[in-house]
């Protein structure tokens, strides 16, 4: 199982990792070579499933992808706003022809990675086989799966012929997953194993420290890419709640932070705004789905799914647990990315329960149907045990449903909703990528994510083929139309809602509105000392 997968659903907060940044000091640029710290409740350690927490042909969770992005390059990086991938290591990229599967790149003069190695056409062109080759079972690989040759031509160009058309391709190139490593330090065969890394990023990781629950990052004053470091050095810091952020944040240890911000919190801030902290509002795309066991003999049956759409009440599941920080949604494609429309709420309406008894009694459905439903456990009061109480008891209370709920051990739930021994599961999911082809390709394709039985030959032969075919994104917004309708009509997955991302942050620390990119992964560069307003 993968960071996009069902690891949102088991940290704190809303989706993912709460992310923190900290000046230690609020005199303005005085101490402007002190390190920013930025503190998290993601995990990064060696384990015997992850002894290689920052290879690239391995790493897939979020808290790696957030180190990865700032210490190595990639030929292409998310945009600072909007979702165009634009250049880093790369001068320019473009598609060959206009068929859209040959993807040719020219490097940027004066690439070094941060061993003093001049990085060329041959370094990229053995990542990605790397990549490929290793293909390790949870890891990226199936992000650039579609890639059949990778040809360096000379010191600075490089040309990857597709399987297939795809004109995500470019976005799949921004992602951490195309990271470029050194070929004569990372071995071909095997990854790498340990914290050492030598990339070629606006940022060299300096030190790890497992005891401390730290890691140091420091400028890279060869870098040459696409950004530049407003600060020297970025100390990253791991917290075990988000309750432990916000108290940090409070006391002024900390000096930013963002998800994980309960809706209470932020209401706190918002009553009180005489604190020196600000409240930044900004859009996200980390949504929350329930997944369904599509050959299981009781959710297997599309109408049991399609009652269960039906008695579902977002609107109050969000009042109730997520308040303001989270809003529902109605389609597996958040709202916010092109080519999303509401399939679920236009298939189903507001909840009905009268609907429902219709929709079993027509299928011959005997009611109360029983089922259950899991999610993972995890701390004490969290928002996924009560966003679970609330489905349980809306329906419970239908009459239609006999629901019970299981919460599951943490480290075995992901493995355990991929062998198909859950009816019913919770499952959060983070975009590799701005599109709405990250949001119905993943969980619909032969080999999918989910592991799921459910197959549409339409979406799987003719409408995802078909969007990857389009190179002006808003031309496929009809066939993406067409495969959310589907999904709506069959109830393989059922979305709940879309969480927002807020950031919190003390007046001396500035480039707080560009530290995320559309992927919800940090860019540290942004950041930097300001004057206390």
């Amino acid at each position: 199982m993968n960071r996009r997968t069902l690891t949102p659903l088991a940290l704190v907060g809303l989706l993912a990792s709460t992310l923190v940044a900290c000046s230690g000091a609020v005199d303005g640029r005085g101490d402007q070579r002190k390190p920013i710290v930025v503190g998290t409740t993601a995990k990064v350690a060696v384990t015997e499933d992850t002894p290689a927490p920052f290879d690239p042909a391995a790493s897939y969770d979020i808290g790696s992808w957030n180190i990865m992005r700032n210490t190595f390059q990639t030929l292409l990086r998310p945009p600072r706003s909007g979702t165009e991938p634009v250049t880093d290591a790369a001068e320019k990229c473009r598609f060959a022809g206009g068929r859209n599967d040959q993807y040719s790149c020219t490097l940027r003069d004066g690439l070094t990675f941060s061993n003093g190695n001049k990085l060329t056409a041959e370094d990229v062109e053995f990542s990605i086989e790397r990549l490929l080759r290793l293909n390790v079972q949870g890891g990226p690989a199936s992000l650039l799966g579609n890639v059949a040759k990778v040809e360096s031509e000379g010191a600075d160009k490089v040309v990857f012929h597709l399987k297939k058309p795809d004109a995500t391709f470019p976005y799949k190139l921004a992602t951490p997953a195309a990271s470029i490593v050194d070929s004569r330090t990372y071995p071909a065969d095997r990854l790498a194993k340990g914290f050492k890394r030598t990339g070629s990023g606006p940022y060299v990781l300096d030190d790890f420290d497992s005891k401390g629950r730290k890691v140091l990052l420091t400028r890279n004053s060869d870098y040459r890419g696409g950004s530049e470091a407003k600060n020297d050095k970025i100390e990253l810091r791991f917290f075990r709640s988000s309750e432990a952020l916000q108290k940090a944040l409070e006391s002024g240890r900390i000096d930013m932070m963002n998800r994980g911000i309960t809706s209470r919190f932020v209401q706190q801030l918002e009553a009180d705004r005489d604190k020196g902290i600000r409240l930044v509002e900004q859009p996200g795309q980390g949504v929350r789905y329930l997944v369904f066991d599509t050959e299981d003999k009781t959710v297997g049956r599309r109408a049991v799914r399609q009652a269960f759409a039906q008695v579902i009440d977002r609107k109050q599941l969000v009042g109730d647990v997520y308040s303001r920080t989270a809003e529902p949604l109605y389609s597996i494609v958040p709202g916010g990315l092109l080519g999303h429309t509401n399939s679920f709420f236009n298939e189903y309406g507001e909840p009905d329960v009268e609907a429902a008894k219709r929709t079993l009694r027509e299928a011959d459905v005997k009611t109360p149907v029983k089922l259950s439903l899991h999610y993972p456990r995890t701390s004490r009061g969290s928002s996924a045990a009560s966003e679970f109480a609330v489905l349980g008891k809306q329906l419970n209370e239908s009459g239609v449903f006999d629901a019970t709920l299981e919460s599951e051990p943490p480290d075995s739930y992901s493995s355990a909703a991929l062998e198909g021994k859950y009816q019913v599961y919770g499952f959060g999911w983070l975009p590799d990528f701005p599109d709405a082809d990250n949001f119905i390709a993943p969980f619909l394709e032969k080999d999918n994510v989910l592991n799921s039985p459910y197959s549409n030959k339409e979406i799987r032969e003719e409408l995802i083929p078909q969007t990857r075919r389009e190179p002006d994104r808003a031309d496929a917004t009809r066939k993406f139309t067409r495969a959310q309708n589907i999904v709506a009509r069959d109830v393989p997955v059922l979305p709940l809602w879309q969480g927002k991302q807020y950031v919190a942050a003390h007046d001396d620390i500035t480039g707080v509105e560009w530290a995320l990119n559309s992927s919800s992964l940090l860019q540290l560069w942004e950041l930097d000392r300001g004057v206390d307003g």
